[in-house]
């Protein structure tokens, strides 16, 4: 047994969610952080376009509000989204001050350049040119590697939550620890905290096709949701209009900044068609080209549809997008000269694990941040940018209510138990449900869905996960597996939050109810008692969601 006298914070996942939380501690208590793969992999560095930061004389909080409820549908919590509107600028002058290499503008708010992207209705996206994700997390990950009191455990995985169930005594409910696989030794170990901090990103990997890097297979959402947490919003999965159409180039996204600047979707004869969808034709937010694209494609039977940005000038691009033209120029595309073929992907999951705005969930000592979670932020639909915002916002109160209310105890937690599992035989059970999950949830809970196609994927989602809880109950956890069990979660979640919505709103559209009602709510799905790995406990709602 473990005592958990003076244990650290112990954060899970290094994105950009993560490293803020962990920096904004670091100098008052000792923090672990955990990634699952190389730091450099999580979803952050992905992240191209920009932050939104309202600095402009021609902005204001009210106006990006405006744009965020536009953008969900109405099921924004405007209070989350003024919070967060209103820490914009406070949160880029933080990563000004940490080093970050932001676009200049001499003439622009606080000398730097500022980009509009879909849904926004001025400039107001702070950028470093057309990789703003890799920048940030870059200068945040060096800090932290150089911080004394961060110890940084790279391909380290959680498996689960440490809460009062796996101490077998009765008492609220609370998260005293986690599981951790170490995947290169192949050891589980037991690592008490005195909090623990999912910022573990999306879901991405749930479908065949998506824009995310490998790490995003749910694992927050799962753990917090076996452990009896609240989930919110999960059949609000947003599709990246326009993700690469190449072989070599499964998952390389074309940023939104890029229509934003002026960029033209066309059809193979050169007719542009977004104009026949939305008034704001390129400009429309991401659900509504995302769909438009989708009807085009299987109208004339495309596997792609052009992203035309020629006209913009070669100089032009090649300065404000120079990862874009160097990435296409590798693979025969010339973006000054030709179109780029696109089409759309899983990219960001708007609901997961109910938080408030200090990042606590309903099990005392577990908090969450960043795209694993639901604030009421994103509501049916993100605005661009608005995630790396909210990662830098709450993660810092996230932090401040952490060393408020954080108290080490001397609870003694158990050993992860091996006794009863062997090595296992053959890995094409893991290979194969993997496929098999990812496939049915793109053909059958994709951008449009139907009752029917959703209650096969229910029913299929349900054999999958007897089977992989069969495998998970015989043989010693690896990477693979505690992804796919993850992931079925997350998948059966998406799902029955998709049957409980009777309209079509921001990302979740049904043919079978295509209208829009007038009075809508989020979704949140509750834990019933008693099922498998829950707490057995009544679940607390502090949170006023």
């Amino acid at each position: 047994m473990q005592a958990n006298l003076g244990a650290p914070v112990v954060i899970v996942g290094a994105g950009l969610a993560g490293l803020t939380v962990a920096l904004h501690l670091a100098d008052h208590q000792p923090v672990v952080v955990l990634a699952k793969r190389n730091f450099e992999e999580a979803a952050t560095a992905w992240a191209q376009g920009g932050i939104v930061g309202v600095l402009g004389s021609d902005d204001s909080i009210d106006s990006h509000v405006r744009d965020t409820q536009d953008a969900g549908a109405g099921l924004v919590d405007e209070h989350t989204a003024r919070f967060i509107a209103a820490h914009s600028a406070e949160a880029i002058e933080w990563l000004v001050e940490r080093g970050v290499p932001f676009s200049p503008d001499p003439t622009g708010p606080m000398g730097l350049h500022l980009t509009r992207e879909g849904g926004h209705a001025v400039r107001r996206i702070a950028h470093a040119a057309d990789a703003t994700g890799k920048a940030i997390h870059d200068v945040l990950l060096a800090e932290v590697k150089a911080h004394p009191n961060i110890q940084l455990r790279e391909r380290w995985m959680a498996v689960d939550l440490i809460t009062s169930r796996h101490l077998r005594r009765e008492e609220a409910p609370r998260c005293y620890g986690v599981y951790a696989l170490d995947i290169d030794g192949g050891r589980v170990e037991t690592l008490p905290a005195s909090a623990v901090l999912l910022a573990t990103g999306g879901v991405g990997k749930v479908y065949r096709y998506t824009s995310n890097p490998e790490t995003a297979t749910g694992d927050g959402i799962a753990m917090a949701w076996r452990a009896g947490c609240r989930v919110g919003n999960m059949e609000f999965i947003q599709f990246h209009p326009t993700c690469l159409y190449h072989p070599q180039e499964r998952s390389f996204l074309i940023t939104e900044a890029l229509r934003g600047e002026g960029g033209h979707l066309k059809l193979p004869d050169g007719t542009r068609f977004m104009a026949a969808h939305d008034a704001r034709g390129e400009l429309a937010p991401r659900d509504i080209v995302a769909r438009a694209i989708d009807f085009e494609m299987k109208k004339h039977g495309l596997d792609h549809v052009w992203l035309d940005a020629t006209h913009l000038g070669a100089d032009f691009l090649k300065e404000h997008f120079p990862t874009i033209y160097a990435r296409c120029l590798k693979l025969g595309i010339d973006i000054t000269r030709q179109a780029i073929p696109v089409v759309p992907a899983a990219h960001y999951t708007c609901g997961g694990v109910v938080t408030d705005l200090f990042g606590r969930t309903d099990l005392p000592g577990l908090y969450a941040v960043g795209e694993a979670t639901y604030t009421g932020l994103h509501g049916a639909n993100r605005l661009a940018s608005n995630s790396l915002l909210e990662c830098v916002v709450l993660g810092r109160t996230a932090a401040q209510h952490i060393r408020e209310h954080a108290r080490p105890d001397t609870t003694t937690l158990p050993p992860w138990d091996e006794s009863q599992v062997e090595n296992a035989d053959e890995q094409v059970v893991i290979a194969h449900n993997w496929d098999e999950l990812r496939l049915l949830m793109w053909n059958y809970v994709g951008i449009v869905r139907t009752t029917k196609r959703l209650e096969r994927a229910l029913t299929r989602i349900k054999l999958l996960r007897s089977e992989i809880d069969d495998y998970y109950a015989n043989f010693r956890v690896s990477r693979d597996l505690l992804e796919l069990r993850n992931l079925v979660d997350c998948a059966e979640l998406i799902v029955r939050s998709a049957l409980m919505r009777h309209e079509s709103r921001g990302l979740h559209y049904s043919r079978d109810f295509p209208q829009t009602l007038p009075v809508s709510f989020p979704t949140i799905l509750v834990r019933p008692a008693g099922r498998r790995g829950g707490n057995g406990a009544p679940v607390p709602n502090f949170l006023g969601i």
